[in-house]
């Protein structure tokens, strides 16, 4: 089975976590020792609190006795993982008309790029996208916006530089509206989720946005580095409290041996991952799926020689 860049992106994490399970665990009986070395692959892998999660579970079937061969644990460990990740979630219907997706996200984290790539997904299903950069505290933001906009020939709503962010995003929301745009990304200024005012002008963004749109923004994106791991878990909760969070983007999977945080991130927040960043090209993004990036971990792992 071929799971395209996803499956290539996972290389570093799937060199980590399944080769390592796999010339650990071996074969024959399965031992205490076995299960201690586990541990510390698994918290390797940056699985944080799914790791001690994915631990209690394997020590209660050893216990119990219903695990009793060093080959029954990658099986074991790849149902939990499926367990953990929530299962598929269903795709976020694009009903409304302009559907108002606004991006957020710390300093650093891919957010312009993520876009760029959203704005190229929606643009190969056939739908009218537009831009609005609202970053409008650094200049080069809306210069590497704009540079997108004209690659991938979609219209982009921008100002001046220190132009209230607000304002432009309603002029966004209502340019979309009338060109009968179908789906308006809307960039944001990054900041870190320790910045109140910034957050609380955030707010005001979203605000905005309803106003021009009913139910605007109808999803509100946090993209994440994949590198950061388990800080990433910080950043979302205090984005999830300022402005209602509805699903993440988690970029750079290609660059780190920390996917497995993608996991200890579902289960901890209960937020859906709805893309995943998996290359620096604008194809470079997968829409995210459980299964398949489970799949993606164990599929073509080297063995133990």
């Amino acid at each position: 089975m071929v799971f395209g860049r996803l499956f290539a992106g996972l290389r570093k994490t799937r060199e980590t976590l399944v080769s390592g399970l796999r010339q650990l665990m071996g074969r024959g009986e399965l031992d205490a020792a076995q299960l201690d070395r586990l541990e510390e692959l698994l918290y390797t892998a940056d699985l944080g609190p799914a790791a001690a999660s994915l631990v209690t579970a394997l020590r209660e079937a050893f216990r119990k006795g219903t695990l009793k061969q060093a080959e029954e644990v990658e099986p074991f460990v790849k149902a939990r993982l499926l367990q953990l990740m929530g299962g598929a979630e269903s795709p976020v219907a694009l009903a409304d008309r302009p559907h108002v997706v606004l991006v957020v996200g710390v300093n650093g984290s891919g957010k312009t790029t993520s876009i760029a790539k959203l704005a190229a997904l929606h643009k190969r299903e056939g739908r009218k996208v537009m831009l609005a950069a609202c970053d409008t505290f650094r200049a080069a933001a809306v210069e590497q916006l704009t540079i997108w906009a004209d690659r991938l020939d979609v219209p982009i709503v921008k100002g001046k530089s220190g132009a209230d962010p607000s304002g432009l995003a309603f002029d966004a929301a209502d340019a979309a509206a009338k060109e009968g745009i179908d789906v308006l990304l809307v960039d944001t200024a990054g900041r870190l989720h320790t910045q109140k005012n910034l957050m609380a002008e955030l707010e005001k963004v979203r605000r905005v946005l309803g106003k021009r749109v009913p139910g605007a923004p109808h999803e509100t994106l946090l993209v994440l580095d994949g590198t950061t791991g388990q800080n990433a878990i910080a950043q979302a909760r205090q984005f999830q409290a300022s402005v209602a969070v509805s699903g993440l983007m988690v970029t750079k999977l290609d660059g780190t041996a920390r996917g497995g945080a993608v996991v200890s991130i579902r289960e901890q927040l209960g937020l859906p991952v709805r893309f995943v960043g998996v290359g620096e090209t604008v194809e470079d993004i997968e829409r995210f799926d459980p299964a398949a990036f489970v799949e993606a971990l164990f599929q073509g792992a080297s063995s133990a020689a």
